[in-house]
């Protein structure tokens, strides 16, 4: 497990960006700069992560900044009815989970969840404490708080990708 890593924002914009950070800190070639792709996708490393927050802390604006990030330019919606929304990219799949709508952990086992959790895959998760012990471990917890615009974003790696992610995050925001 890597350090706790924090960093605030200040505007919508921002958060927007922090979360292009992390999608870029993702990237197989972190060198590349979300303006440079072609077309949206790009190879990644996969990566499961856990957004955590309260109610309107912010985790589908971050994950809208994330799939902009990709270079996906539609529109992002917060998967509270559908419980996953996915984006397949000609390089890399990225699937946006919302689970505050289950009534039980178990209920995860009807979504199919091996279909989606692979090791090349990217999954992002809202409220994964609603499926705790049917979900995989994560890679990187980004944990949201505050109201308004301002927020602060607090990130671990619990493994060595997701480590290494949260170390790249950890570099990149200083561009911001």
């Amino acid at each position: 497990m890597s350090e706790s890593f924090r960093y605030q924002t200040n505007a919508e914009s921002e958060t927007l960006a922090m979360a292009t950070c992390l999608a870029r800190a993702t990237f197989q070639d972190p060198d590349l700069r979300p303006e440079q792709l072609a077309e949206p996708g790009c190879q990644s490393k996969g990566a499961v992560i856990f957004l955590q927050g309260d109610l309107g802390a912010g985790k589908t604006t971050f994950a809208r900044g994330f799939l902009r990030g990709y270079g996906f330019q539609g529109a992002v919606k917060s998967p509270t009815y559908t419980l996953v929304e996915p984006y397949e990219f000609k390089h890399c799949s990225i699937f946006h989970f919302d689970l505050y709508r289950l009534s039980s952990p178990e209920e995860v086992a009807y979504l199919g969840i091996e279909e989606y959790f692979t090791e090349e895959t990217i999954c992002l998760v809202e409220w994964p404490e609603r499926g705790k012990g049917w979900l995989p471990l994560p890679d990187l917890t980004i944990t949201l708080s505050g109201s308004g615009t301002d927020r602060e974003f607090c990130w671990q790696g619990h493994t060595p990708k997701g480590c290494k992610a949260a170390e790249r995050l950890w570099q990149f925001r200083r561009n911001l």
